[in-house]
Order: C-alpha cells, then sequence, then structure tokens
C-alpha cells in the first residue's frame, strides 16, 4: 500500500522557471504570488554568468492561494510569456503524487533500497511497477506489492528492437515521472532517450565523466585510483553523459581487490541514486545544456 499522500497543511504548489537572466525577474513572481495571498516557504534563486541564464524554484503554501493548481498554471503562463518567450517552467502541486517505474537487470542493491525507501513513506512518490530483462528480481519486487514485468532481451543487439517497442509501450502504461534505471544493464536506444528525455534517470557505478561504460570497477583498479564513485544522472543518447543530478565517492586503496571496490561501491551507489531521484521528484533539478541547477 503506498504511503498516505501529503497532509494538507505541507502540501505546496512548487514553481520552477529558467530563462535569460534579466533585471525584475524575482520581483515579479513575487508580486504574482503576492497578489494571490501566496505564502512562499521555500525560495532559490541561481544566476550563471557562464551562460547567461537565470534559475529559481518557489514553494507556495496550497493552503494560502484560493484557486486550484490548473487556474494558477493557467494564470502564471502569462507571467512566464512577459518574463520572456525563451522561459522554462513547471508548477506542481505536491498534492499529486508522482509515479516511478525502475527498470532492473540481475543486481538488487539498488532496487532494495528504493522499495524499501517507498515503503517507509521516504520517496514523494509511489512506485508503480518494476521491469527486468531477467526475471531474477520478482519475488522481491512482489514482496513489496509492486507489479513486475519481465521483458527478455536477446543477446544479439540487433535484434532487441522489440524488446525495446515491449519496453517503452509498458512504461508508458504507468505514464511515469521517473523511469529509473536501476542497474538495468541495458543501453537504452536514441528514440527511447529522447521520449523518455528528462524523466529517465541512471546510476553509474563511477565517478563520471572518469571511467565511462561497462566494467568501471575493473577500469579503476587497473588504474590504481584511490577514490571510486557514483554519479546519478539524466540519461541521453550518449552514453553515460547526460547532465549529472548527484554524485559521491568513497576512500579505497591498494589493499582493495576489485570485489572489494564492488562491495564499497553499492552502497554508493544506493546513496547517490536515491538522493538524485528525491530532488527530480520534488521538482529541485533543473536543466540548461548539459548542465544541472540542483536546489537541494
Amino acid at each position: 500500500m503506498p504511503p498516505e499522500s501529503p497532509r494538507s497543511d505541507s502540501r505546496r504548489y512548487v514553481l520552477t522557471l529558467g530563462c535569460p537572466d534579466r533585471t525584475g525577474i524575482v520581483a515579479r513572481i513575487s508580486t504574482f504570488l503576492a497578489d494571490l495571498g501566496g505564502s512562499i516557504v521555500e525560495a532559490a534563486y541561481h544566476a550563471d554568468a557562464d551562460s547567461g541564464w537565470f534559475f529559481t524554484r518557489q514553494a507556495v503554501a496550497a493552503s494560502s492561494i484560493d484557486i486550484g493548481v490548473d487556474e494558477l498554471r493557467a494564470r502564471f503562463a502569462a507571467v512566464a510569456a512577459e518574463i520572456g518567450p525563451d522561459s522554462e517552467w513547471s508548477l506542481h502541486d505536491s498534492g499529486e503524487r508522482k509515479k516511478v517505474v525502475l527498470l532492473v537487470s540481475k543486481e538488487g542493491h539498488c532496487l532494495h533500497d528504493l522499495l524499501g525507501r517507498a515503503a517507509g513513506g521516504e520517496l514523494p512518490a509511489t512506485i508503480e511497477a518494476v521491469i527486468g530483462n531477467h526475471p531474477d528480481l520478482e519475488s522481491v519486487t512482489r514482496a513489496h506489492g509492486v507489479q513486475f514485468h519481465h521483458v527478455p532481451f536477446p543477446r544479439d543487439p540487433s535484434e532487441r528492437g522489440p524488446s525495446f517497442d515491449a519496453l517503452r509501450d509498458l512504461v508508458d502504461g504507468y505514464s511515469p515521472d521517473a523511469v529509473v534505471l536501476a542497474r538495468f544493464m541495458q543501453v537504452l536506444p536514441e528514440s527511447l532517450c529522447e521520449h523518455w528525455s528528462g524523466r529517465a534517470i541512471n546510476i553509474h557505478h563511477s565517478f563520471l565523466p572518469s571511467f565511462v561504460g561497462a566494467r568501471p570497477y575493473h577500469q579503476a583498479f587497473a588504474r590504481g585510483v584511490k577514490l571510486i564513485g557514483a554519479t546519478c544522472h539524466f540519461v541521453t543518447a550518449e552514453l553515460d553523459a547526460g547532465p549529472i543530478i548527484e554524485q559521491d565517492v568513497i576512500r579505497i586503496d591498494h589493499a582493495d581487490a576489485v570485489a572489494d571496490m564492488v562491495r564499497q561501491g553499492r552502497d554508493i551507489e544506493k546513496m547517490v541514486l536515491a538522493r538524485g531521484l528525491r530532488w527530480h521528484l520534488e521538482d529541485r533539478v533543473l536543466v540548461h545544456g548539459r548542465k544541472t541547477v540542483v536546489f537541494d
């Protein structure tokens, strides 16, 4: 059973906006919200000097505004157009629970962690389904009361098109806000990367941009590194090169074998993926080009 919805006094309207920087943006948004009686409980801003882009995230107590979120969006659309035609914005009601679909293969540490967090109410979303290209993680998924789907993938990469088509149909059937590659050991085709752009999130067991691709712990061991890490990033057509959401590292030494690095790295992978996913679900991650602004 999914956790209860947020209490009415904790419900928020979360507004995010990115646009070319200029004077008056903050004042215009603040005036708009104040005129509606909106009580701003969180406000974050960032102006990027290199790109000339401005970013903001505002959380408003829903109980302080008499209109619904649909009307609020309609009214703010006029404000965004006034701020500039290039404005990119979203407005989400935290009372509308978001949905997540997890993609897995055989390794279950990230799946176990996310299922546990969801069951404990630590994720502001419901895990709607888990889809695996192997059946190994079906029992643990169903033990949490979550649907599991098995989509087999042939060994020959040239024959995987129908499997990716089936995967797309299954995922889209849930209309998820996030598609999480929780150690899903398949490279998504460009068409799927574009279709799930801004929603597909991957955990890579390396501190990117180092050791891209397969077997990063083996690559790190061969280089004798002293720090290993993990990277949560959005999925793009370029392998392991999407905008980075979160990273962390752990120290190792010359006595650690590859198996030790894998064991220690799993702890980092779980933490980094959970943080990155939560920030995405809370609308704290704004993407511009190949970079992100994360209002944590």
